[in-house]
């Protein structure tokens, strides 16, 4: 990526009641949200494989009208997402991240629901690799998907992280302190 093309990556702390983690955009939009409680270097990390020889600037203000959605969803309040969002993949990473879009909120699928409902049934494993590699965690809602016995299955956020979402969605927590 040559000096021109490299976009310029805003980022902020989300730091709002339980949650901290980080969230970065381009002038196009969000395109990372990082995982609960780690640190700077999981971001910049990130960006260095996805935007390598871009900037990576603090701005809070530019970060604000998604921070505030985030919030809205964390606090019970949203339940989609109208920020515009900067995803970079393959089309058939594209493919998944938009069909995980279409889960319902409060509702769960399962790899091979997703798989189904892309066109491609035998590529269980496939959705699985591209669900790991979305960049954007709770916006992109891919707490939202669940092993084929219902079993709670990875999140780059953490477990923790998927079971507290998904209880949130659930309304059998309240988030609010």
């Amino acid at each position: 990526m040559s000096k021109e093309t490299c976009p310029v990556i805003y980022w902020t702390l989300l730091d709002y009641k339980e949650w901290h983690f980080y969230i970065a955009a381009t002038e196009k939009g969000l395109c990372y949200m990082g995982s609960q409680g780690k640190p700077f270097s999981e971001t910049s990390t990130w960006a260095a494989r996805r935007f390598p020889g871009s900037p990576l600037i603090e701005d809070e203000a530019r970060m604000r009208q998604y921070a505030t959605e985030i919030k809205e969803y964390l606090d019970g309040q949203r339940q989609d997402f109208v920020s515009p969002q900067d995803l970079i993949g393959t089309p058939f990473q594209l493919d998944v991240w938009r069909a995980l879009c279409e889960i319902p909120y409060g509702s769960t699928w399962s790899y091979s629901d997703i798989a189904e409902h892309i066109g491609r049934p035998s590529a269980v494993r496939a959705v699985g690799t591209a669900i790991g590699a979305n960049p954007v965690l709770i916006t992109v809602p891919c707490h939202r998907v669940i092993g084929k016995n219902g079993s709670l299955t990875g999140f780059r956020g953490g477990l923790e992280m998927k079971k507290r979402l998904l209880e949130l969605e659930q309304g059998k927590v309240s988030l609010t302190k």
